[in-house]
């Protein structure tokens, strides 16, 4: 089963047990269903509701991009899997403080390790790395140290900053970090660093919708309308370890260039041709296998997100305490 990525403006329709998606030239192409795990669409596509339907019984989720190529939304079909014991450990986790900040903390912390082995990385191979790392380190306490949420993500803010700051140190020139911007993105960096954080939701947001989890009760991520907050929490762990790996790779090895960003009024996008090779990329990064000692066999970081919601689930039973994915 694959991810499929449509680019195009045109129809999708169901054509017995097939996906069949038609360009605005009157192109075809079936897609099995049995051969698609989800559908992500950045093109104008016009859908019915019997495709939503086939869709929904078959378990499919499909998530939407805007012009810009950054994420609008989902159609996230009816729970399979559902158990309302687990809703009900999820809410308990939420409603006390000390149990929320607990699964909160081990969130930042994962994520502000992964981080560093990032840096480490590049510390060996000689770049002058080594204060951010420090200054990164030197929060490390304040994690474990927080009573408040507002204060844990205060920790991982400034941490992120310092990361964010030593990208010029080890990204070749042309591609400078400058600041983080978000709403817009102002500079290439920038924009694709939005552009994989959107990629890493919705990917997570699929590997929860195959698990017994409520996306929308989370734990760092304040929960609210109109959005999985969950995911946002899972993807923490993911972005130094995907998205951020993603984005080094393209620039150093000078796959991504000038030429694949658009720029409008104080705002930075990737085109079509530049989302195309960044999509390339994080998939062949979520195909990729490591080793992983506790299973002893290579796993995909795709299914490794998997993993992590199984861990979280257990933590939340009360099986066994969570401990989020470290990578070196």
């Amino acid at each position: 089963m694959r991810d499929y990525y449509i680019f195009k403006s045109g129809r999708l329709r169901r054509n017995e047990n097939t996906v069949e998606f038609e360009n605005s030239q009157g192109e075809k192409k079936s897609l099995p269903i049995n051969d698609i795990y989800s559908i992500h669409l950045f093109g104008e596509i016009d859908l019915n509701t019997k495709l939503m339907v086939f869709l929904n019984q078959q378990g499919i989720p499909v998530h939407f991009y805007n012009y810009y190529g950054y994420y609008s939304g989902s159609f996230y079909p009816r729970e399979k899997l559902l158990s309302g014991f687990l809703i009900v450990k999820q809410v308990e986790h939420y409603i006390d403080p000390q149990r929320r900040l607990a699964i909160a903390k081990e969130f930042v912390d994962t994520a502000v390790h992964n981080i560093i082995a990032n840096l480490e990385h590049y510390r060996k191979n000689g770049k002058d790395v080594g204060g951010f790392i420090d200054k990164i380190k030197d929060e490390q306490p304040a994690i474990q140290n927080a009573s408040t949420i507002a204060e844990l993500m205060g920790v991982e803010g400034r941490a992120r900053d310092a990361y964010y700051s030593s990208f010029d140190s080890f990204l070749r020139e042309g591609f400078e970090f400058e600041s983080r911007t978000k709403m817009p993105p102002e500079n290439m960096l920038n924009s694709m660093i939005s552009y994989g954080n959107s990629m890493m939701y919705a990917t997570v947001l699929t590997e929860i919708y195959h698990t017994q989890l409520t996306p929308t009760v989370s734990y760092l991520h304040q929960p609210g309308e109109r959005r999985y907050s969950l995911a946002l929490d899972i993807s923490e762990v993911f972005k130094p370890i995907i998205v951020d790996r993603v984005i080094f790779s393209l620039i150093n090895n000078r796959v991504i260039k000038q030429e694949h960003f658009a720029e409008e009024l104080n705002f930075c996008y990737l085109n079509e041709q530049g989302k195309k090779i960044f999509l390339a990329e994080y998939q062949k990064k979520l195909e990729t296998t490591i080793n992983n000692a506790r299973l002893k066999r290579n796993i995909s970081y795709q299914r490794l997100i998997r993993i992590e919601c199984f861990k979280l689930i257990k933590h939340i039973l009360g099986e066994k305490g969570y401990r989020g994915l470290r990578l070196k």
